[in-house]
């Protein structure tokens, strides 16, 4: 038992554990702490830097420094972290005589199920855990599962308004909860607890994390403006009448998704010729137009593909421990791919490209990412990663960096690939999340909200929702025509305007597999919402420089282009507990309507930080404060910094 010094890093040993402090990072230390007894050199999707550090061991402890963080770790195993001088985190004890620092339980040759709990704070906000509707932006009180599922991304990072951030750096499913009695993360099964500490304002832990796993690449031109899709387009034919339209009506149209179903077999990765008779030609016309076409893959396969033996025989699907390999059930039993496998990423590349991309089209859209499995058993689950239990956060990460490799191989730097789920680091890959599969509710507007929020806390600039809600949505109700307007305005406001869902009514009288909802154009909910939705969506073209510039700033700096409030002003209280406006980029404050309204007509408080803010609807000058605001339904809420360039976007347009 003792410390050690070695590389300006602290190695300390004891029964049953051994424990690495390093620092990875300006103003980062990361924890390593082994119940094996050898720290293993398992980055996951971290890249640590080497940045100067300085160790030395004092009576009863040892201390690093790095920057402005200090870590602190004693002889009965306790950690403590300051920054600045001013203590920001510290170990709780589960024993009595200040023992029990981390408990392990051995389940099964080397793999632990492990927790870690750290002193509460009364007066401590906590944000990020990735995007799930619990209608929570400030997460203090909350148990989050660290387990990926439709509709819910578990990113394994908070921020905390004490002036840190938090990365469990463990790609097992857990729980983290955020007690009034105490701050705990567990890992079902591990190798050995690992966790960084970046202290800092917002600005300067997104920073961090972004150095720590990665910087968002350019976001292509064609990703600002609006998006075009629906469940679903049956047919070549339907997709070029769509986009004709747009062309005759003048509305930009940047991208047109053909979502799935369009495909042969599950696993074939092609289109169905009887439907999509020349791919090429299609994209052609759309290219000709101004239009880039996306297309929807899943990573499920059944027997029937083309694809289904070779993978199964060179072990290119996931395993199980138990039971079938099929592990998902949608028109038939279903097996998924293990994008873990680099020999799938290859395989299942090849077949993109040959059937896809060389036939015209621009980026795909990876739809069931988490995977989807049912049951929800990871623990069931083979990857040639590791057991489940321990890898199954990775699944997203490494099936966005399937098309994110093959892209570069080609040359080709435009990359955006539209994804369900998430993990640290997949937004180098050029991953746009969006939140899944959520109803169309102003219930459901409400929640997007605080989880958009939240999930651009946890290092991921690109995010979306489909802008309507995807099921649940009757087009000819004018309940929903209120909504979709509302969805519209805030989607105008997100990194990424995307027009999608499965609305009320089939029309389809073909003999396919899964016919299209109900019609999902500007033009499908009447002429009145037709004419704001199209005005929107030429603001959204207007505001192209400004959005060019500020999602540059999100690849170099890590800051997110929405975000909370606090981000701007993290020592004004009441940023701090509001979730239902934010920043769009240094120079918008944009407050959606989330409640319907008596004739559209809604009335909400809007808080204004210190400062002078110009409401853009009537060029309005208001001090900081709070302020009550009310919009019609052809009007939205937002303001902008006095003296701010992009005021002229939102000036009135002549007829």
């Amino acid at each position: 038992m003792g410390f050690t010094i070695r590389d300006d890093s602290i190695y300390f040993v004891r029964a049953g554990e051994a424990v690495r402090l390093s620092a990875c990072g300006p103003d980062c230390v990361r924890f390593q702490a082994a119940p094996g007894g050898r720290i293993l050199d398992q980055n996951w999707t971290l890249m640590p830097r080497q940045v100067p550090a300085r160790a030395r061991v004092e009576e009863g402890r040892a201390v690093l420094e790095t920057g402005s963080m200090r870590a602190e770790l004693y002889e009965n195993g306790k950690t403590v972290y300051y920054h600045r001088g001013r203590k920001i985190l510290e170990e709780q004890n589960e024993l009595t005589f200040d023992q029990g620092y981390r408990t392990y339980r051995n389940t099964g040759s080397d793999l632990w199920r492990a927790r870690v709990r750290f002193c509460p704070h009364e007066a401590e906000h906590f944000y990020g855990l990735g995007h799930e509707p619990t209608d929570c932006f400030d997460l203090k009180g909350c148990t989050i599962d660290l387990r990926h599922v439709n509709a819910k991304c578990a990113m394994p990072f908070v921020y905390s308004s004490l002036g840190y951030g938090f990365l469990w750096n463990q790609p097992s499913t857990g729980r983290c909860e955020l007690a009034a009695n105490r701050t705990c993360w567990v890992s079902d099964a591990t190798r050995q607890v690992d966790y960084v500490v970046m202290g800092g304002d917002p600005r300067q832990a997104a920073g961090a994390l972004a150095d720590l796993t990665g910087h968002a690449p350019q976001m292509p031109d064609w990703g600002l403006g609006f998006w075009q899709c629906r469940l679903r387009y049956e047919t070549q034919d339907q997709v070029l009448a769509v986009a004709r339209r747009y062309k005759e009506l003048g509305i930009p149209l940047d991208v047109i998704v053909v979502d799935y179903f369009h495909w042969t077999e599950q696993g074939d990765y092609r289109f169905d010729p009887k439907y999509w008779p020349d791919p090429k030609a299609m994209a052609d016309e759309l290219h000709a137009m101004g239009t880039k076409l996306m297309v929807s893959m899943w990573p499920t396969i059944n027997e029937k593909s083309e694809n289904y033996r070779h993978m199964l025989d060179n072990n290119l699907l996931i395993r199980t421990v138990s039971g079938s390999n099929r592990v998902f059930e949608f028109y038939g039993p279903q097996a998924e791919i293990d994008v873990t496998n680099p020999d799938t990423r290859a395989f299942v590349w090849q077949r993109l490209k040959e059937n896809y991309l060389d036939k015209g089209v621009d980026c795909l859209w990876f739809d069931e990412a988490e995977p989807e499995i049912r049951p929800e058993h990871f623990d069931n689950l083979i990857f040639d990663a590791g057991p489940g239990s321990e890898v199954a956060l990775l699944y997203p990460y490494y099936y966005n960096q399937l098309v994110y490799d093959g892209m570069r191989s080609l040359g080709r730097q435009d990359i955006l690939t539209l994804s369900r789920c998430a993990y640290p680091g997949v937004q180098r890959f050029g991953a746009l999340v969006w939140s899944g599969d959520i109803p169309s509710t102003f219930d459901s507007l409400r929640k997007q909200v605080k989880s958009g929020l939240n999930m651009a806390m946890c290092g991921i600039p690109w995010w979306t929702t489909d802008i309507g809600g995807f099921y649940g949505g009757d087009i000819e109700s004018e309940e929903f025509r209120e909504l979709i307007v509302r969805w519209f305005q805030f989607g105008l406001f997100c990194p990424v305007m995307r027009l999608h869902g499965s609305r009320q009514g089939r029309d389809s009288t073909r003999d396919i597999i899964e016919p299209t909802g109900g019609d999902n154009e500007l033009w499908s909910f009447g002429e009145r919402d037709f004419g704001i939705l199209r005005d929107l969506v030429l603001l959204r073209g207007r505001l192209r420089p400004y959005l060019r510039r500020e999602m540059d700033k999100a690849s170099a700096t890590g800051v997110p282009v929405m975000r909370p409030l606090f981000f701007d002003w993290p020592g004004d209280p009441e940023c701090l507990k509001l979730g239902d406006q934010y920043m769009f980029g240094d120079d918008i404050l944009f407050a959606p309507i989330l409640t319907p309204g008596s004739g559209g007509a809604v009335s909400r408080r809007v808080y204004l930080p210190q400062g002078q803010w110009v409401l853009t609807r009537d060029g309005t000058v208001y001090e900081g404060g709070w302020r009550q605001v009310s919009a019609e339904l052809d009007q939205f809420i937002a303001f902008v910094k006095k003296g701010s360039d992009v005021l002229a976007a939102f000036a009135p347009q002549a007829e």
